[in-house]
């Protein structure tokens, strides 16, 4: 989809579809609506009325215009509330734009630019940056092995109209921006999304290195034995049920600068979870195929963060390997060691997540980062807790996480705080070795934070648990059932604004 912003009249702009945003306040909705009135002329009046159109949220009406527009097709769009409004309103209101533009097959699409709001909360970038980032993610669909499709045709270019001359080329920028972070969002959840029969860890390695070659960033991969000799137990031990090696995969942008801060982010890449000994249920087992969101929201973080040429050191870490069954499959009372020297007592097959993050969290010392951000599809407790519409958030340094929570509002990829008090840590005591690998029924998603914080290192650490937020059992209105590619925009909006 190309991306372009000029300075244009409703009338004039070369597009298939203009779409018009309404805000629902009683002083904001007539001269929001003049646009269309010009357009449409006294009928319109009259048809705002016939259909009820309150300008509620996302509210969408759709006219075909005259002969003296260039665009045959007029959408009005609701913001609601002018109070209400924040970079999420203009992200759903152009998804649904968008949705219904793809299913009428417009090629072209213009998106007016509404005017500024009076307190000047949001900026020309942050209206033309949502509202890119809901045209942009609202059209995606995972439809490579469907033969028959129904239309091949898709939005081709998203126009934004600007009043102003002097916003156009700040406009244009924050368009390249968002596109950028799309790409990355959209690298995500093809990702997720692949079948486990295409993507398993060699597969997953090779995304990565053709990500890193083309836009300029390193990427370094271990195979099995060199896992093996740096003493990965975790990753080694998940790996044992499957025929198929694991691999360690080591992404980094400004790889060798010195005079940069380092960010590790750590990403949970098991790419089949079928539970291992102490094996899942076979209802939903498909989806587990989902089970390396973190990987992906890695991997496609480095390429946006790379692209946008960020000044920092941002190190990618991704434990690749499947978690199946097999004679030689890890066993519940298998006790491990993990990189660093520390043992953990398998008490459960199928919390083989942060056996395998241990040593990748252990591992991040070597960078000496400022800040280690892991993500990971870690607990069924998390999506109990808090559903699909946060991702739960544990970790040891209250600042970044305040910074996190942040940039979770602005990119509505919001996060929520969950404790790590000392009192919980006896439930994952083993008699036997270090730490115990699950922490019995209550408290999972805790219980799980803590055993990956006995293996951190002397760094300031936040725990992602996107099990709700990575796996959509329903669409939401700028993300498809399935893979969401959550935390993409939230980790480049949080390294964009990052202050040690």
């Amino acid at each position: 989809m190309k991306l372009t912003a000029q300075r244009s009249t409703l009338r004039s702009v070369k597009s298939d579809a203009v779409a018009i945003f309404i805000r629902k306040d009683k002083q904001f909705f007539k001269n929001d609506l003049r646009h269309a009135v010009e357009l449409l002329g006294a009928r319109f009046d009259h048809a705002i009325e016939m259909e009820h159109f309150t300008a509620k949220e996302a509210e969408l009406l759709t006219y075909l215009s005259d002969k003296k527009t260039a665009a045959k097709r007029i959408y009005v769009v609701g913001l609601g509330e002018q109070k209400d409004i924040t970079m999420e309103q203009y992200r759903r209101a152009a998804a649904a734009v968008a949705r219904h533009a793809k299913s009428a097959q417009v090629k072209k699409l213009a998106l007016c630019l509404p005017e500024r709001s009076e307190d000047g909360t949001l900026t020309t970038t942050d209206t033309v940056t949502a509202l890119a980032e809901g045209a942009i993610l609202s059209v995606y669909s995972y439809d490579k092995y469907i033969t028959e499709k129904k239309s091949n045709k898709k939005i081709s270019e998203l126009i934004l109209v600007l009043s102003s001359l002097k916003d156009v080329a700040t406009a244009n920028k924050s368009l390249h921006d968002a596109r950028i972070v799309c790409d990355g969002t959209l690298l995500a959840r093809d990702l997720e999304n692949a079948p486990p029969n295409e993507l398993y860890p060699e597969t997953l390695a090779d995304a990565a290195r053709s990500s890193a070659t083309k836009y300029g960033y390193r990427a370094v991969v271990w195979d099995k034995k060199k896992i093996e000799q740096t003493g990965f137990g975790g990753l080694i031990a998940v790996n044992a049920g499957s025929d198929r090696p694991p691999r360690f995969i080591i992404l980094e942008h400004n790889a060798g600068r010195t005079d940069l801060e380092t960010i590790v982010l750590v990403g949970k890449g098991i790419t089949f979870d079928a539970g291992g000994i102490s094996i899942k249920p076979a209802s939903g087992m498909s989806e587990m195929k989902m089970d390396m969101s973190g990987a992906a929201a890695v991997i496609g973080t480095l390429e946006a963060v790379a692209r946008l040429k960020l000044p920092v050191h941002c190190v990618g870490l991704i434990p690749a390997t499947e978690n199946l069954l097999g004679g030689s499959a890890m066993r519940p009372g298998d006790i491990l060691t993990h990189y660093g020297g520390k043992t953990s007592e398998v008490d459960n097959t199928d919390a083989e997540g942060r056996l395998v993050l241990a040593d990748a969290l252990a591992y991040a010392s070597h960078y000496k980062p400022k800040v280690v951000i892991d993500l990971a599809t870690l607990t069924g407790a998390c999506v109990v807790a808090l559903g699909s519409h946060a991702s739960g958030m544990m970790g040891n340094n209250d600042d970044v996480m305040a910074q996190l929570k942040a940039a979770g509002e602005k990119t509505f990829e919001r996060v929520w705080q969950l404790p790590l008090y000392a009192e919980y840590e006896k439930q994952i005591k083993s008699d036997v070795a270090d730490v115990k690998n699950v922490g019995g029924r209550w408290a999972g998603a805790i219980t799980a934070g803590l055993f990956l914080k006995k293996f951190i290192g002397d760094y300031p650490w936040v725990h992602l648990d996107i099990a709700g937020t990575a796996i959509l059992e329903e669409a939401f209105p700028y993300a498809p059932k399935g893979g969401s590619g959550v935390g993409v925009r939230l980790l480049v909006e949080f390294i964009k604004q990052w202050k040690s």
